[in-house]
Order: structure tokens, then sequence, then C-alpha cells
């Protein structure tokens, strides 16, 4: 009896979960918004600050981040990393400056503020980060994946995701408890495992899997084949001390060299938008909406200040990298918000006492409603510039 009561809550939460997903969808699709919307308002809802039917925190951020796992590894999946190399000066020059400029902007605000050094840089490399996930789902929704501007900001994207594991590591080294040469000799090493294995791939261009024989033909196992290299990439991202999200992404590149397992994208793609929802409702969930009443004068600020800083400084690179006044506004809207992948370091510094709870509350509701209205502004950003598929092109 506890057993069935148990389920049947379990049940009730799922349906109220997937009945509001589709009406708002429903509604989202009638004024031509993407789905992401839908499952971040619905996090909102059912979460701790919403409804409550959701009120364990830590286990929605688990579920959030099984949900990262899966999308970094379909992100992977979709990228050819010669193909992202011949585009290098975009993504060197773009990605570097934009976290430079970012950083720079984050000294300037902190010497009048009078933070410390590693609050500066921290809050630099959270802001410099956009959301992979995010950008492409909506280039993918407006087809605009195979555009010029598309190429080049899915260039910067992977830049940013590879640069994580610096900046993580770096972040490590403030720890409150002194330096951890454990852990920072994990985190090195593996970094560097990470950077051979690419390098081979961009050798190589084509990998074979193993059991890739054995599999051949027998796309049910090689389903699973595909999760365990996705999950067991993640898993050995982690003993690393990296992002499990940083592992998978690199096991997506993995798949993509692999002729035989081409069509693993198209088998995987229902599993995929359960688990990306559940990444978005793990957004959703974060924001308090207590928090929000209590410092909108603030939260609003700093979202209006982070959106628009970041829009103009990824328009202004994209300028000076060759793409026209149109294209590069269109690309600042694209990565104007901020990251999955900052949630990531602002966890690191709060854990670190590099900031305070109020400070980590703060960043992460900014970061939650930058990756809200992200589609919104693009929508119209498009609208405005009068973008279609043909003109990027």
């Amino acid at each position: 009896m506890i057993l069935l009561t148990a389920m049947g809550s379990q049940l009730n939460l799922l349906l109220a979960v997937c009945g509001l997903i589709l009406i708002l969808g429903l509604l989202l699709k009638r004024a031509h918004q993407p789905y992401i919307i839908a499952y971040i308002l619905t996090g909102v809802a059912v979460g701790p600050w919403g409804f409550g039917l959701v009120t364990d925190t830590h286990r929605v951020e688990l579920i959030g981040e099984m949900g990262l796992i899966i999308l970094m590894f379909f992100i992977g999946m979709e990228i050819s990393l010669p193909d992202f190399v011949k585009k290098w000066r975009v993504a060197v020059f773009g990605t570097g400056l934009q976290v430079a400029i970012s950083v720079l902007a984050m000294a300037l605000v902190g010497y009048f503020l009078d933070w410390e050094f590693k609050r500066m840089l921290l809050l630099g490399f959270v802001i410099s980060l956009s959301s992979s996930a995010v950008v492409i789902k909506l280039l993918e929704d407006n087809d605009l994946l195979s555009t010029r501007i598309g190429q080049n900001v899915i260039s910067i994207l992977i830049t940013q995701d590879i640069l994580i594991v610096p900046m993580i590591i770096i972040m490590s080294l403030f720890d409150q408890g002194g330096l951890d040469y454990e852990k920072i000799s994990l985190q090195v090493v593996g970094g560097g495992l990470m950077i051979l294995l690419l390098l081979y791939l961009l050798k190589n261009k084509t990998i074979r899997l193993p059991f890739n024989d054995q599999l051949k033909g027998d796309q049910e196992l090689q389903v699973f084949g595909g999760l365990i290299i996705c999950f067991g990439m993640a898993l050995l991202s982690s003993f690393f001390e990296l992002s499990a999200g940083l592992g998978a992404f690199v096991a997506g590149l993995l798949v993509h060299a692999s002729p035989a397992t081409h069509w693993l994208y198209d088998s995987l793609k229902s599993f995929r938008i359960v688990l990306v929802s559940v990444f978005f409702l793990s957004v959703g969930m974060l924001i308090n909406i207590e928090f929000i009443r209590d410092n909108w004068m603030i939260i609003g600020s700093l979202v209006l200040a982070v959106y628009l800083s970041n829009m103009l400084i990824n328009a202004f690179l994209l300028k000076m990298l060759g793409n026209t006044g149109k294209e590069s506004l269109f690309g600042g809207a694209l990565l104007a918000q901020i990251g999955e992948f900052s949630f990531v370091l602002i966890s690191i510094g709060y854990h670190s006492s590099i900031i305070s709870l109020f400070s980590y509350q703060m960043t992460v509701i900014v970061i939650s409603i930058t990756i809200f209205i992200s589609p919104i502004t693009v929508f119209f950003a498009k609208r405005g510039l009068n973008l279609d598929p043909e003109s990027l092109n």
C-alpha cells in the first residue's frame, strides 16, 4: 500500500508536468516561440517556490545534470571536429577576446566595489559563457544551423565548452582550504587526455568504436553502446574532477567520427527530448520567486546589464571577424544569455567561499532568467532585423 501511494504521488507529478508542458507548448506554438520557455515555466510552477510539487532541490540538480549530460552528448554528435578547426580564427580570436573583455569588465566593476581578484575572475568567467543548450536549440528551430552565422556561433560555443576545463582548474586554485594538489593534478591530467583525444580525432578523421563489428547492423544494441560511451566518458570526466557534461560532449565527438553510428542521433531523438526538457525543468525549479520579489530591482538591473553587454560584445567581435552587420547583431542576440556551465563555476565559487550565499543565489537567478528570456529576444531580433535562412547563407 505504501509503495502504491508513493507511486501514485510520482505519477501525479509526472502527469502535472506533462500536462503543463503540453498546454504551455501549444500556446507558445501559436505565438511562434520555442518550447524551452514551456519547460522553464513548468519547472517554476512545480518547483519549491511554485506549487511545491518538487521540494528536493538536490535531486532536481542531479536530474538536471543528467539532462545536461545527454544534451552535451547530442551537441557533440552534431559537430565535425575537422570543420570546426577550419574556423579556428573565429573560435580562438572570437572566444578568447570575448572571455578577456568579460573578465576586464568585471575587474572594472570589482575595482570600484572593492572585490577580491578571485571574485572578479569568477564572475568574469561566469558571464563569458553562453548556453550551448539554448543556442543550438534556437538555431535548429529557426533552420539556421547550416548558415554562416550559425556555424560561426557554434564554433564560439564549442571553444567556450572546451575553455571550461582551464576555468574550472583556475577557480579550484582559490579553494579556501588551500591548494589541493591531488585535485589539481587530476584536472590537469584529465584536461591533457581530452586534448590528446581531440588531436587524435583531428588527425584520423574517423575512428572505430569498440565492438563495432559485433554490433554492426544491430541498432537496438548500438543504442545502448552509444549510451555507454556517453555516460562512460561523463563518468571518466567526473573522475578527473572536470564537468561530466564536458565528457559527454567529447563522447558525442567520438560517435560523430564513427561512420557506423551516424543513425544514432535519430534513434535517440525521443530520449533526448525527454532528458533535455528535464534540464530546462531543473533550471526553472532553481528560480526562487520569493528571492526575485525581494530583490527584483537588483536582479532586473543585473539581467539587463549582463544581457546587453554580452550581446554587444559578441556582436562587435563577430563583425570584426567578417560577418555582416545584421549577422553580427543576430549572433550577439543568440549568445547574450549566460550558459549552463556557469552553474558549475558559480557552485565552485560558493563552495570555495569566493562568494556569499546571497551572491550565489543572485547569480543563479540571473543565469536562469537570461536563459529564459533568450528565445524571446532572439525571436524579436530576427523579426526586427528581417532575417531568414536564405539571407544568412
